[in-house]
């Protein structure tokens, strides 16, 4: 069984205890990492800037307290294979929909199961939904 290390533990806890709780479940059978959950203002400008995100401060689920959106890549990541990241996706969809915790993903949007209709893929991205 895998486990978070304690940069995955401080971000998770950041975040909407509904995230905590579908992350604590997915950690049991595929190991990950939790790059992100709360974002304040100058990271989350930073990310606008970069281009890693299209929303300024404080319209990102990130920006709220607690965190409705968290960052999570599949462990090791390999930044370069995103099939493994839609792998993971629909781990993370699958143990969401048994917890009934409603997601949304970064890799789809607008959560029709085509990945061909996005404008902006962030892979990583899990928020709640509503």
């Amino acid at each position: 069984m895998y486990k978070f290390g304690t940069r995955s533990m401080k971000n998770l806890s950041e975040a909407h205890p509904d995230l905590q709780k579908l992350f604590h479940e997915v950690i049991k059978v595929y190991d990950c990492t939790v790059i992100e959950g709360h974002r304040p203002k100058d990271e989350q400008d930073r990310a606008y800037h970069a281009g890693k995100s299209k929303l300024k401060f404080p319209k990102s689920k990130h920006n709220q307290t607690p965190s409705l959106a968290v960052d999570v890549c599949p462990y090791p990541i390999d930044w370069a294979d995103s099939k493994r990241f839609y792998y993971f996706a629909g781990i993370v969809k699958g143990i969401a929909s048994q917890l009934n915790i409603p997601v949304r993903l970064g890799a789809d949007w607008d959560g029709d199961n085509s990945f061909k209709d996005q404008s902006f893929n962030d892979l990583p991205r899990f928020e709640l939904r509503g």
